[in-house]
């Protein structure tokens, strides 16, 4: 009865993680984006701000796991290092700022957030630009800090990837290694901190399977389908999250 117990959830959440989980991952499999812009404002919903970061970090990271065959090698490498260690930083300070943060608090700042990232990368058009050391280092710590306070590190390495990539198949990569290893710096860093409870890991039963499936339909559209027609379909709906979020927050 007790294991019961611990696995049971109420039938609106699992709605909610199953629909969230499952969308989030087709999206980032055929973008290489949007996983934790579209969980994270999700879970903040009925979990506390640190359950809702971990939760999405864990899944990423074995999202990055699942797919690994989708990324692995395909990257340009240059950038990957600065980009990687710049991330550690910005990390280990977003992880305390998270720590500070109310429920209320960090509803409005994942909506807000959510919706200035977007708008912004609606502006920029993909093209093939030389590798800056110093930009990716800086992108990587403006992602870390993103990723520490809310385990959504993805608008400031999409601004650049979209600005300095125009093949789909190196973009999408390049996203999908750097979200692999934010994930697993984010975990190490929320490790490390403390936020790490058994609320997340009783959501996995439901998370999974959502995200596996939602992994196969991405990949598939990504075979069929690949070029830049998903943008303002992303777009759109990551400001309507935002926007419901930051709504929530301040009512």
């Amino acid at each position: 009865m007790d294991v019961l117990q611990w696995f049971a959830v109420p039938a609106e959440q699992a709605v909610l993680v199953a629909v969230s989980v499952g969308l989030a991952a087709l999206i980032r499999a055929f973008t290489g984006f949007g996983f934790a812009m579209l969980v994270v404002p999700v879970f903040s919903f009925f979990l506390m701000p640190g359950d809702a970061v971990v939760l999405s970090a864990v899944l990423a990271f074995l999202l990055g796991l699942i797919s690994r065959r989708a990324w692995w090698g395909l990257f340009p490498a240059s950038p990957a290092k600065p980009m990687v260690a710049g991330s550690v930083m910005g990390t280990a300070i977003g992880v305390w700022f998270l720590a500070s943060l109310s429920v209320a608090e960090f509803q409005l700042w994942i909506g807000i957030s959510v919706v200035i990232a977007s708008v912004v990368l609606s502006a920029f058009v993909p093209a093939e630009r030389a590798a800056s050391n110093p930009t990716a280092l800086v992108t990587g710590v403006a992602s870390g800090l993103m990723n520490g306070a809310f385990a959504i590190p993805g608008p400031p390495v999409i601004l650049y990837v979209v600005a300095s990539l125009s093949d789909p198949v190196k973009s999408r990569a390049f996203l999908m290694m750097f979200f692999w290893c934010s994930s697993l710096v984010s975990l190490v860093m929320f490790g490390a901190a403390g936020l790490i409870t058994s609320r997340p890991f009783q959501l996995l039963w439901i998370a999974l399977p959502a995200m596996w499936l939602g992994n196969c339909a991405g990949d598939w559209a990504f075979s069929r389908f690949a070029g830049a027609a998903y943008r303002p379909f992303v777009v759109g709906l990551c400001i309507l999250i935002g926007l419901s979020i930051a709504a929530n927050a301040l009512i």
